[in-house]
């Protein structure tokens, strides 16, 4: 079974419930929930929060939504998604982050599809660079990870499977549209700012009554530069805010 997990919680200290703020009458997590559900290769899509309370309206959307949802560890995202992929017998699935609010179903399905034309070797896929980062992870070395770390703030997850140590098959993802290599535009929701950026997009699509296709997304935003640095200048804090982050966990 291959599926999509969505990992998302309300708890954030820049941006508080951003999760489950309001755009044109829909949550930014249901925004995300309805573009993931368009892979056309999934089996399943997948909710990954915490047990924590607040995060029980976030179950609530997965049921509205009719999808699925697991709750684990708060601080340790790699063990929610093992008891995710252990639930729901997932030998292998795509993330997707809950931030990421116009992530294409597309991606996800390129990722699928590069792990069933080698389907015993590849261990992860990586997706690290594009637009929001993807990363295509088998669920046996996603245990093998889980069963070794030493540290519960799996934060950054990448390093743990491209680490030599673990003797991972590891490729770059392949056959890649243009349209997903990173430009100068932001598409996370970190800010205030940045969910500024989203609600006037979605906005206007909903305004032109337009299909919000990543690639007419793009095209709207690069006739739109105004639209673009709405939240643009977030990008540098947001780059800074990760470095410090990483300085924390190595000390």
């Amino acid at each position: 079974m291959k599926a999509i997990f969505i990992s998302v919680r309300t708890g954030s200290v820049r941006l508080p419930k951003k999760a489950l703020k309001k755009i044109v009458g829909k949550s930014t997590i249901e925004h995300l929930i309805g573009r993931v559900r368009k892979s056309k290769l999934a089996d399943m899509v997948i909710l990954c929060t915490t047990e924590l309370s607040e995060d029980d309206e976030l179950c609530n959307i997965a049921t509205k939504n009719n999808i699925q949802f697991f709750r684990g560890s708060s601080p340790d995202k790699l063990k929610r998604w093992l008891g995710a992929a252990k639930k729901y017998n997932i030998d292998f699935f795509v993330n997707v982050d809950g931030d990421d609010i116009f992530f294409d179903s597309g991606l996800a399905d390129i990722c699928f599809s590069q792990h069933l034309h080698n389907l015993e070797k590849t261990d992860f896929i990586d997706g690290r660079g594009l637009y929001n980062d993807v990363y295509g992870i088998k669920t046996t070395a996603l245990a093998k990870v889980c069963n070794a770390k030493s540290d519960s703030d799996t934060e950054f997850i990448r390093p743990h499977f491209v680490s030599k140590s673990y003797g991972f098959n590891v490729e770059k993802v392949r056959n890649v549209p243009e349209m997903y290599e990173k430009k100068n535009i932001r598409m996370t929701l970190d800010y205030e700012e940045d969910l500024s950026f989203f609600k006037t997009v979605i906005e206007h699509f909903q305004n032109t009554k337009s299909e919000m296709f990543f690639e007419n997304i793009l095209k709207f935003l690069e006739s739109n530069p105004n639209v673009v640095n709405i939240n643009w200048h977030c990008e540098q804090s947001w780059v800074d805010n990760q470095k410090k982050m990483i300085e924390r966990i190595k000390t």
